[in-house]
């Protein structure tokens, strides 16, 4: 029969009975269902309509299809289930492919994966956005207790966050923001858990997408195309229990089940990890992502993407971001990843070393930086007794494994600037700070040290504009890259922990002990307790 259905006589007079009714215009119909009105006309004349709108046009009229459709005999449904029966039926069809797509998790050293929601934590979310606020540097210095910076990361702002289920809930269309590691797509595995199990939107059916994949799909499919491929590789077959002719057509037409429920608004669309496409997929990846969202207006959208990753922008969306863990996070994580691994004792003892060492209770605000401690934790029952090799491991995590760990390639901004000169690059711009006691610095003032550095490697162009560029670029790249210098208000800057900011004045001053720079800038603050 084809992808087109066409009224029947009776389901022509039924129709048209249905829109006087509705006291609708064909427009407004067509809006509906996201075409033009063209085709409302069609419909009404009894001329062939794509299956998935002929149903959209009937859904919205309160009509079955299958009493409208002029059909074959065997084309006739046993019994047309309404939208609801059938997303019911999908999910039911769908789960299996669901939960092992998003139910585990596997990453930096860990031997074995471990299921989601054994350690799941209930996330955060800053409705606004920490590097847009408006402050200047002596307002941060007022939230911040020196003595304790630690703290800095979960203070002045507690009472802009809210839940993550509760953001979700309030915007149609979310971009969620977040550091390297910060849990973006944990969140969104979690949530397409709860929407195929019937927990969280019941009503309708979680379509996940590694954005990374949909970019280098073969053939640059488009993101509805994409979505039709991903259908059927989701395991969907007809529900053994309801196997009505209606659904078999359904699942054998999976263009026509997927435009079906996109017309209605039925799915819940996570788009996983802007910022890991590729520089050269880049503007594809945002226009499919701008006009399918604009076609399918209906559905919620959530699209994750690291902070300074790019300046993209998306008009109906709300902008948010990741907040780091607080104490009680940080406790529920611990206990549940020790209780997976039937340890209970030693999780009450991961908690009360981390209570007793604040620098390293400082790292546990990350959550990869926390899964690295438990995992440290786990093997040795302790934490290293020198610290520093503790903080150099954290630092390999933010630098190059937890990219590594998922084949993700960056574009590099500056060619000559390999990990070991960023290092080097972050050890300079660390203890130019801290020798001064600024734990905040304007952008302007640590994109001259990045220029002062990098116009010094092999082959840099030293011409004042293109250093500039290259300056901020390098900046942002540390910022979305590896999360170890952040944005803490609009134009102004810190290392994303202090322990970090520590570490690596300690490392310029180790590489520097037989220079003058070891007696001349550390002897004058020996009696500083900072």
């Amino acid at each position: 029969m084809g992808r087109s259905l066409r009224a029947s006589k009776e389901g022509q007079a039924k129709a048209k009975h249905a829109f006087k009714l509705k006291g609708w215009t064909q427009e407004y119909l067509a809006g509906t269902a996201g075409c033009y009105r063209g085709v409302v006309i069609n419909f009404f004349a009894r001329r062939p309509v794509a299956k998935g709108l002929f149903q959209a046009f009937c859904v919205e009229l309160g009509l079955e299809w299958g009493e409208v459709a002029e059909l074959e005999a065997d084309e006739a449904p046993e019994r047309s289930l309404n939208i609801d029966e059938q997303i019911v039926s999908v999910r039911n069809n769908i789960y299996g492919s669901v939960i092992e797509k998003c139910g585990f998790m596997r990453v930096l050293d860990m031997s074995q994966p471990i299921g989601l929601d054994d350690i799941y934590t209930d996330v955060n979310i800053l409705e606004k956005i920490t590097g847009r606020r408006r402050l200047g540097i002596s307002q941060l210095l007022e939230q911040v207790d020196i003595e304790n910076f630690e703290r800095f990361s979960l203070s002045g702002i507690r009472e802009e966050r809210v839940s993550g289920l509760q953001a979700v809930m309030q915007h149609s269309k979310l971009m969620i923001l977040g550091k390297p590691g910060a849990g973006k797509t944990t969140f969104l595995k979690h949530l397409a858990i709860q929407c195929v199990e019937g927990r969280f939107k019941p009503k309708l059916v979680p379509l996940f997408i590694t954005l990374k994949d949909f970019a280098e799909a073969s053939g640059k499919p488009s993101l509805l195309e994409y979505l039709v491929q991903l259908f059927p590789s989701y395991g969907v077959e007809p529900d053994t229990k309801v196997k009505t002719g209606f659904l078999t057509k359904l699942f054998s037409d999976h263009s026509t089940a997927v435009e079906l429920f996109l017309n209605q608004g039925r799915v819940f669309v996570l788009l996983d990890g802007l910022d890991e496409v590729r520089e050269s997929d880049s503007s594809r990846v945002l226009q499919q992502i701008q006009s399918f969202t604009d076609r399918f207006h209906k559905n919620p959208f959530i699209v994750t993407c690291r902070i300074a990753a790019k300046g993209y922008t998306f008009e109906q969306f709300t902008e948010v971001e990741v907040a780091d863990f607080d104490d009680g996070q940080i406790e529920s994580f611990s206990t549940k990843w020790f209780q997976a691994k039937k340890d209970e004792v030693k999780a009450e003892t991961f908690m009360k070393r981390l209570r007793q060492d604040k620098g390293i209770r400082e790292l546990a605000a990350s959550p990869i930086l926390l899964t690295l401690l438990c995992l440290v934790f786990e093997e040795s029952g302790t934490f290293p007794a020198n610290r520093s090799e503790l903080h150099k491991e954290g630092l390999d995590v933010l630098l190059k494994k937890w990219d590594v760990k998922r084949n993700i390639e960056r574009d590099q901004v500056y060619k000559q600037l390999s990990l070991k000169r960023k290092e080097d690059l972050l050890s300079q711009i660390a203890i130019d700070t801290f020798e001064s006691g600024n734990y905040f610095f304007k952008q302007k003032e640590v994109e001259r040290e990045i220029g002062g550095y990098i116009q010094n490697l092999p082959g840099a162009n030293t011409e004042e504009e293109v250093l500039q560029t290259d300056s901020e670029a390098v900046l942002k790249s540390i910022e979305s890259q590896h999360g170890l210098l952040v944005e803490r208000a609009r134009g102004i800057y810190s290392f994303s922990h202090l322990t970090f900011h520590e570490y690596f004045t300690a490392r310029k001053l180790v590489a520097s002990a037989k220079s003058d720079i070891f007696a001349t800038r550390l002897l004058p603050h020996l009696t500083e307790k900072r």
